[in-house]
């Protein structure tokens, strides 16, 4: 093969991930493209495996276009998952692990899995969905054996790893990413291999990021960001080193960093923060970091601070949405620099930074008129990278991108420089500790609880979650329930970081004329004198 290499790297269509998977097993083939504990897969492993699975899915009945399911906690094989679908024309489907029976019921419904890919710690929960989702034709367990699933080893077992013969093209469709609608439905963001390519490649030029840099997995691969940031590293033909955890453990992670000597790491705020805390913070020798850049929720200014003074200039940031690519602006190191060497210009911090590379950004009125400098509007967002559409809703799909731009809901603000600032959230999602949540969805919880009366839910701020779900909730005059009770009844009935963690009891709720309650008052007295940000 050797002897013919430039020939075989162009067997794949260019702009698509089976061009990239090949090419780094050609080009990097002993080189680590991933990590996980003590198990290693270099670039030529991984393309081997990918194309075993891709054969045994195939034997089991898959064809181009179907959805595979992927419903785990971070491990080698969702990489693996990944990258069969990538490569094999398949469509991947990354649920939340977090998410309890109701919620993915509906999701691997409303994807039409073909096969579902099971981690250890949910397979007990998948089982007990069984007769709810009748279409789904193969149930696989990673890690483990289980009921009425074929272990993963199994189903690769006797295999061919030889490449498979596929015909995936830039326009056919590769992921579904989920985040809520405005009523709090689930919607799946359809991203073809050409859009989801164009954000793989813009990433890591953004990033500077080099082959045998090396970054820490701590972001869940279901989420948008960490899965299409983990294909920006291997895109440049970096190592991802994949932490296992379900639960984030601060020392851990800097011990990772530590020992792998690593580039890299994508973090939340909540993240920053319990670094920080740690009484042995310092023990760890973290400057072999290049980046650590940060996403998904607000950063308080004088967190970052805190940050930049204890690790230097390593600090970068990233705004976006799941349909949106997902990256759309971005503060590099060098703007947060500016702040070192100019204190002058702190604002910037505050700042989503600049339009990324690639992606045009407006801020428009109701009626879709560009506002000026300093006048609040909506972000809409036009780019290569963006979804195609919303997963078998067009209605959705028309009212979400109108003429090309995608209407991101999100309101901000603009200076004289193009700096883009986010001042608040149109559809009042809640990020809390990097994930995303939607009120109605919590206070519909809330309303079957036989106590409640009226129900109110939003963010507050707090020191560790950065935004906490808080509800107001007025009680029947009849009832006694306790704060703690009603929160253990959301617990036990959805994903646990959606339910309140905190509740208050009122007589009344404020509303409008119209009777629509008024969360923007009831918010004030939590965010008085601060800048609520995303």
């Amino acid at each position: 093969m050797t002897k013919f290499i430039l020939n075989e790297l162009s067997r794949y269509t260019i702009g698509t991930y089976g061009d990239i998977i090949y090419r780094n097993a050609l080009l990097y083939p002993e080189n680590t493209a991933f990590k996980c504990g003590q198990d290693i897969l270099t670039f030529s492993q991984f393309n081997e495996i990918v194309n075993r699975l891709i054969h045994a899915l195939k034997s089991h009945g898959a064809e181009k276009g179907d959805v595979l399911g992927i419903l785990s906690w971070n491990c080698l094989e969702y990489t693996q998952i990944y990258g069969a679908t990538m490569k094999g024309g398949f469509i991947a489907s990354p649920l939340n692990a977090r998410l309890q029976a109701d919620e993915l019921d509906y999701l691997i419904n409303y994807s039409e899995t073909h096969t579902l890919f099971v981690g250890p710690q949910l397979v007990e929960a998948v089982n007990g969905l069984r007769s709810r989702i009748p279409n789904v034709k193969h149930f696989v367990s990673i890690g483990c054996t289980a009921p009425g699933m074929t272990p993963y080893e199994h189903f690769v077992a006797g295999h061919s790893g030889e490449e498979p013969a596929v015909e995936v093209e830039e326009d056919d469709p590769v992921f579904i990413f989920y985040t809520s609608g405005t009523t709090g439905v689930p919607r799946g963001a359809l991203y073809t291999q050409g859009r989801a390519m164009d954000d793989t490649r813009r990433f890591p030029a953004a990033l500077c990021v080099e082959q045998g840099d090396k970054q820490v997995q701590i972001m869940p691969l279901f989420h948008v960001g960490g899965a299409k940031n983990l294909w920006g590293y291997f895109f440049a033909a970096a190592t991802n080193v994949i932490m296992p955890q379900i639960s984030f453990d601060p020392e851990a992670t800097l011990q990772t960093i530590h020992d792998e000597k690593a580039t890299d790491i994508h973090i939340v705020p909540t993240h920053l923060a319990a670094f920080l805390a740690l009484p042995c913070v310092d023990e760890y020798d973290l400057t072999s970091l290049k980046r650590m850049f940060y996403a998904a929720s607000p950063m308080p200014l004088q967190l970052l601070k805190r940050g930049m003074e204890k690790w230097g200039p390593i600090f970068l940031q990233f705004y976006g949405a799941t349909e949106d690519g997902p990256n759309v602006t971005y503060l590099s190191k060098q703007q947060h620099q500016m702040v070192v060497q100019d204190p002058g210009k702190e604002k910037i911090l505050g700042s989503a930074g600049f339009p990324h590379i690639g992606v045009h950004v407006r801020i428009v009125s109701e009626s879709d008129l560009d506002v000026p400098p300093g006048e609040v509007g909506e972000i809409i967002v036009k780019s290569k990278s963006t979804m195609l559409e919303w997963w078998r809703k067009p209605e959705d799909t028309a009212r979400t991108i109108v003429d090309g731009w995608v209407h991101t809901g999100d309101m901000g603000v603009y200076d004289e420089e193009g700096y883009i600032y986010i001042v608040d959230r149109k559809k009042d999602m809640i990020v809390s500790g990097g994930e995303n949540i939607f009120p109605r969805e919590v206070e519909e919880i809330l309303y079957r609880h036989p106590a409640v009366l009226e129900a109110a839910v939003f963010g507050i701020p707090d020191l560790y979650w950065i935004e906490k779900v808080h509800a107001v909730v007025v009680k029947k005059k009849e009832s006694d329930a306790t704060e703690r009770e009603i929160i253990e009844f959301c617990k036990e009935r959805l994903a646990r970081f959606k339910a309140p963690k905190s509740l208050a009891f009122a007589t009344e709720i404020p509303k409008n004329p119209a009777g629509k309650i008024l969360k923007k008052q009831l918010r004030a007295i939590y965010w008085e004198g601060m800048d609520r940000k995303i």
